[in-house]
């Protein structure tokens, strides 16, 4: 076998199939995947958007590239008016308001962090990399079922300016499920990165053409901010837990911490008397959601500290200690506590996991938010709204100084065992994306799952003192579960609500993956 990917759709996990096949290895893969999730995804991924990776090399060394978002605003002059509007997303059985616009836009990353994963620890050439979202680009691609559903939701934003709504106008009507996309001038951009590198996007031309659109049309983004621009890369969060090492990204990563405060609760309790599915499986799930969700208020109050500093502090086993206490108290009377009424990121996030023949292994996500609306001139570039997320921005819209980070929900993760890398994992789906993979692990490490049984599993996601359970649960469950006092939303369905898990895992020679359907996943494996 040559490795696996799993990815957000299929034209995605081909695009990383393809440089694996060229005897790439599984960073080659990842960063040919992400550009090729630009146009295939292009509905919850986008080239102006920002993410992480994970790496893990044979020997368990691990590196997390920090490629998220920064204020923008450096140098910039006096006050002036500023495009950031409010659009209203329908989702059915609720409403919800999204900021888009040229203010909206936060300083993107992923092509500075793309390029230098794949400079650090790839073997390929860019061009190479770039050759399978070239052509996908450039030629285009059927809407499949999940594409199409997602850019219905949101296809207020899709033609928030006539230039991005052509892109999604096929014969006067907007895209629909079958329709073919093309993006040929993002096409030519890429054929220009691939020759000119991630300078292009920064201090070159491409990075010109979005300062010099900002300027024009109210955004915050200057040259200053795209010169300043940094990928970080740091350690990751090293967590044991029954009897394997999970690695997960820290600050500005705020999944990364909430998911290990999850799992250390899990670990106080003794599992092995519990049946996966049942009423007990999902009061204790729906009790560690809760009282993660209070402790995230610990966790901003410790944002005072430096990153490993606020993660020693948050993650103490003294304090953790006082929340199992809870955590026993309220198994033994279920239901009748809250939660902080916390939500945390955008919602539309992809994930690409990858792994390789020689057992490097790569966890990687991405986001645009929900994209600002526009596109840079002929450039086929769109840029992300995180400037517009209610929820990244506590102290209010434009209040955080320029040139500091973002925080997000977003947590590439990988298991070890022995010291060695199994199990690539992560997740897009805002708050409920650090719940997903909660429940994937859960369901891998405590309970004898398979991988693809892990996830497509039901979930469950405890916020605002709801206990959202998804379709499939056994409805007798359910009904104890209210008999208990808790507050039951009943899914009829499953939901791209509850994040979409893409997974690889390698373990004794044998390499598996899984693409979440919820999210319209896909995988290959060679």
């Amino acid at each position: 076998m040559r490795g696996a990917i799993a990815a957000g759709s299929p034209e995605t996990a081909a695009a990383g199939a393809e440089l694996l096949a060229q005897g790439g290895n599984a960073v080659d893969a990842a960063v040919a995947a992400a550009f090729a999730s630009f146009i295939a995804e292009g509905d919850i991924s986008n080239i102006g958007g920002c993410g992480f990776a994970l790496v893990c090399t044979p020997q368990g060394e691990a590196t997390v590239y920090d490629f998220f978002a920064n204020v923008p605003g450096l140098g910039r002059g006096k006050d002036r008016p500023l495009d950031f509007q409010a659009v209203t997303v329908d989702f059915g059985d609720a409403t919800q308001v999204f900021h888009v616009g040229r203010a909206s836009a936060a300083v993107p990353g992923n092509v500075a962090g793309l390029c230098t994963l794949l400079e650090e620890q790839g073997t390929m050439s860019l061009s190479q990399v770039l050759a399978p979202a070239i052509r996908l680009a450039r030629e285009g691609f059927h809407l499949a079922p999940p594409r199409a559903f997602i850019l219905k939701l949101l296809e207020p934003i899709f033609t928030y300016t006539p230039s991005l709504a052509r892109r999604y106008t096929i014969n006067g009507r907007f895209a629909s499920e079958g329709d073919l996309i093309r993006m040929p001038r993002l096409a030519e951009t890429l054929e220009w990165l691939a020759q000119e590198g991630p300078d292009l996007f920064y201090t070159g031309p491409i990075g010109q053409a979005i300062v010099a659109d900002q300027e024009a049309h109210g955004g915050l983004i200057t040259a200053a901010d795209l010169a300043y621009y940094r990928v970080y890369r740091c350690a990751p969060i090293r967590l044991d837990y029954r009897g394997h090492t999970i690695l997960m990204p820290p600050p500005p990563s705020t999944g990364g911490a909430l998911i290990a405060f999850s799992l250390k609760l899990l670990e106080s309790l003794d599992l092995s008397d519990v049946d996966h599915a049942s009423t007990r499986h999902l009061t204790i799930l729906a009790e560690v959601m809760r009282l993660t969700n209070q402790a995230r208020q610990r966790w901003e109050a410790l944002s005072r500290l430096g990153g490993t500093e606020r993660v020693t502090a948050f993650l103490d086993d003294a304090v953790v200690a006082s929340y199992c206490a809870d955590l026993t108290e309220a198994l033994a009377r279920p239901g009748r506590g809250s939660d902080a009424p916390r939500s945390g990121g955008p919602a539309n996030t992809t994930h690409i996991s990858v792994a390789d023949r020689d057992g490097l292994i790569v966890s990687l996500t991405t986001t645009p938010g929900e994209s600002a609306g526009f596109i840079i001139g002929e450039t086929g570039v769109t840029l992300n709204n995180l400037m517009g997320e209610a929820d990244l921005h506590p102290r209010g819209f434009h209040q955080d100084p320029p040139g500091i980070r973002l925080a997000s929900m977003m947590a590439p993760t990988i298991v070890l065992e022995g010291g060695r890398p199994v199990l690539a994992l992560g997740s897009g789906g805002s708050n409920r994306l650090r719940t997903a993979i909660l429940q994937v692990l859960n369901n891998l490490l405590d309970f004898p799952l398979s991988l693809e049984q892990a996830v497509l599993a039901p979930r469950v996601h405890f916020e605002e003192g709801t206990l959202h359970l998804e379709g499939g649960y056994n409805p007798l469950v359910a009904d104890d579960l209210e008999a208990m006092g808790y507050q039951v939303n009943r899914w009829r369905q499953r939901s791209l609500y509850f994040g979409g898990v893409h997974a690889v895992s390698r373990q004794n020679g044998t390499i598996e993956a899984v693409g979440d359907p919820r999210r319209g996943g896909a995988v290959v494996i060679l």
